[in-house]
């Protein structure tokens, strides 16, 4: 009895630790339901049945896995009635991008072969509005949209106006130069004479809005004249001056209504599956989604998406789990990889002709310009490229990219996207305006987007869905299985119990042992006969 006793209760031991385990990974919203059902129904026919702890422990979790998300899914679908549609279509958390200039403090040296020095400048804020149009959803479970994007200044979180002027690099005038490098020696003094005209120098002094949002400039028809193609653009030459009020392509994605793990996966971009910037398949390969959101119950290991501004697709890796503002976030961030060059990590090979690692040469997909996209201050990069310069300190806390998502639903709390736009510059020959220019790489600005502040009603209720209710939930399933565990501790007391009680009654196992009746007490026949011999044996 003792033995049978000690093995209900290791198997409750068991039960109860198996129970806690599976509970805590299929916790879902249907667990109340789940529990009273299988705890009070199939609790009692698997005890009395010798604690079949297994079948129990099979059947609560097929229950719970079965119905595992189902709200969490619907509601990041692509779907008008989803809780997240609004939020998707206009973005109703506001973006705000800060840019930061370096300013070459003495461009008179660096024209005689002087190592640059630079002066960090700003930030110049922007808010950035964003919101989708030509939403239409296709028969293959995709949609297509292009998304705008707005931004508008914000002089009480900047440092510095838009009418501050900025001496940098003549960007068209240097840029055109090393373009122009290998044409024949007639057409670089045609182009160093028009130059020369048009007082054009190696470094110039404009203001912030014009190098932000165009300027006009003769340059370009000049350029435009003497080699055709060479800047396929006309009009005002500016940084981001194709960036506001613009798309950045047409993107067709997945709906995720018959697949969930597709949802937010790019289909195509501008109807291409591909790119043709770099120089392999996997290069130009479209991963991941397009960088807004990402299929949920994500695992902690990476994500992608494709960047037009960078023309490639990007991977983030797993850092850490944390919290953001009581959501529970995986942190991405940039390998040490995403920029190396093809020498220190070849699959990056397709992204070259290469330099140093640390910088990625966009020029295929900018006109051919001679620009490199890099972490800002050239962080993660080969300290040559700091060394070039003077003014540059790389910190990972100011300067690495992360971005926080919620595995749950792939919907990102919290980013820093931070990327650095790079100018090759040096002498030409044939150019005078070059002057003897060392051949750098020369950082002309970096910019960061971040998420700001939590706004508008549509994001609130999805707050209420993401946070209110798995917290409830999250309480709730430690108190049902503390009810759980109670349930199953008094089942096994009452059965052991009955099993007692049943013992104590039956006629087969006596609890107590009576002394034997005398015979003279159970037979008095014989105890008559005992008196009378001995009577006979006195006479």
């Amino acid at each position: 009895m003792h033995g049978a006793t000690f093995k209900s209760s290791a198997r409750l031991e068991n039960l109860k630790s198996d129970l806690s385990e599976d509970l805590s990974e299929d916790l879902s919203e249907d667990l109340s339901e789940d529990l009273s059902e299988d705890l009070s129904e199939d609790l009692s026919e698997d005890l009395s049945e010798d604690l079949s702890e297994a079948s129990l422990k099979t059947s609560l979790k097929t229950s719970l896995t079965h119905r595992r998300g189902p709200e969490a899914k619907g509601n990041v679908r692509i779907d008008p009635t989803s809780i997240s549609f609004g939020m998707w279509k206009d973005i109703p958390v506001p973006f705000y991008m800060s840019v930061y200039f370096f300013e070459v403090l003495n461009p008179k040296e660096v024209l005689q072969g002087a190592k640059p020095v630079l002066n960090e400048r700003g930030p110049y804020v922007y808010r950035e509005f964003r919101y989708k149009t030509n939403i239409t959803f296709h028969d293959n479970d995709t949609v297509s949209f292009l998304e705008y994007r707005q931004l508008f200044f914000q002089p009480d979180l900047s440092h510095g106006s838009e009418d501050e002027y900025i001496v940098l690099p003549n960007i068209l005038m240097m840029g055109a130069a090393v373009m122009m490098e290998n044409l024949p020696n007639f057409v670089k003094f045609l182009l160093s004479g028009a130059l020369a005209g048009m007082k054009q120098e190696a470094f110039m002094n404009r203001t912030v809005r014009d190098i932000m949002w165009g300027y006009e400039d003769p340059l370009i028809d000049t350029i435009n004249k003497l080699v055709p193609g060479l800047i396929p653009f006309k009009g005002k030459f500016g940084l981001f001056v194709q960036l506001n009020n613009s798309n950045s392509g047409l993107f067709t994605v997945n709906t995720g209504m018959k697949n969930i793990s597709r949802v937010h996966m790019v289909d195509s971009w501008n109807g291409l599956k591909k790119v043709n910037y770099w120089r392999s398949n996997e290069c130009n390969m479209i991963n991941g989604t397009s960088g807004e959101m990402w299929p949920p119950f994500m695992s902690p290991t990476s994500l992608e998406f494709y960047s037009p501004d960078a023309c490639r697709s990007l991977t983030l890796v797993y850092e850490q789990s944390g919290k953001f503002q009581g959501v529970p976030t995986y942190r991405f961030v940039a390998p040490k990889t995403l920029f190396a060059n093809g020498t220190d990590y070849p699959p990056n090979e397709g992204f070259c002709p290469c330099m140093q690692s640390g910088i990625q040469n966009v020029s295929s997909c900018r006109m051919n310009a001679p620009m490199f996209l890099s972490h800002p201050h050239f962080y993660n990069a080969d300290p040559s490229l700091v060394d070039a310069v003077e003014g540059l300190h790389p910190s990972e806390d100011q300067h690495a990219l992360f971005l926080d998502v919620h595995p749950m639903t792939g919907i990102p709390m919290n980013c820093s996207i931070k990327l650095q736009l790079n100018l090759y510059i040096k002498q030409v020959p044939g150019i005078i305006q070059t002057g003897k220019v060392k051949p750098v790489v020369l950082p002309l600005l970096w910019f960061a987007e971040v998420i700001g502040s939590i706004e508008g009603s549509v994001l609130n209720q999805f707050y209420t869905n993401l946070v209110l209710i798995p917290s409830l939930l999250d309480y709730l399933q430690y108190v049902l299985l503390g009810l759980g565990v109670l349930l199953i501790i008094s089942a096994a007391v009452l059965m052991v119990t009955h099993q007692r009680a049943t013992t104590e009654k039956s006629p087969c196992h006596p609890t107590t042992q009576s002394k034997p009746p005398s015979s003279s007490e159970t037979t008095p026949l014989l105890h008559d006969a005992g008196t009378l011999s001995q009577d006979d044996a006195e006479a």
